[in-house]
């Protein structure tokens, strides 16, 4: 028994450090696959691969709904825009960065109104070095009075 006890102890003293430091040393990893050229224009990518990913995060549809829970009935750039601040801020308050984001799926009550406003959805994008899969898709309601709305995978 004392040998089993003492083998076991040799065993955990030698292996447990080298555990741990290729524990630490495991760094996220992103590969983009994009097999053509014309969604670089429109802000997305084909697929995203990660690995050693440390933890995922995700975010509910974000919406124009401000602090104390009321939805905007604002135009549709000002609500984007609201969206994408409340998206940014649960993504913080988790600890997490917006360049994290690895898939992005957009609804909207109405795509050719969203349209003219697209420009401020890529700026934000390409302000955080975001490359995500992207889908986008028109529904016939949001909560309420709500227009555009963006949910989020996120990983660090």
């Amino acid at each position: 028994m004392k040998k089993t006890a003492t083998l076991l102890a040799f065993l955990l003293i030698t292996t447990a450090p080298v555990w741990a430091q290729s524990k630490s040393i495991s760094k996220m990893e992103k590969r983009i696959i994009n097999p053509w050229e014309w969604q670089d224009k429109r802000s997305y990518v084909q697929a995203v691969e990660v690995k050693n990913v440390e933890s995922t995060l995700y975010v509910s549809g974000q919406t124009a709904i401000s602090a104390d829970g009321k939805s905007s009935d604002e135009d549709m750039k000002t609500q984007l825009i609201k969206a994408l601040q409340n998206l940014e801020h649960v993504i913080n308050e988790a600890g997490y960065e917006p360049r994290g984001i690895v898939r992005l799926n957009i609804y909207t009550t109405n795509t050719a109104e969203l349209w003219p406003h697209f420009p401020v959805l890529q700026d934000w994008i390409a302000k955080h070095g975001i490359k995500q899969a992207l889908t986008l898709l028109e529904v016939k309601s949001l909560f309420e009075t709500l227009k555009v709305e963006l949910e989020a995978t996120v990983v660090k």
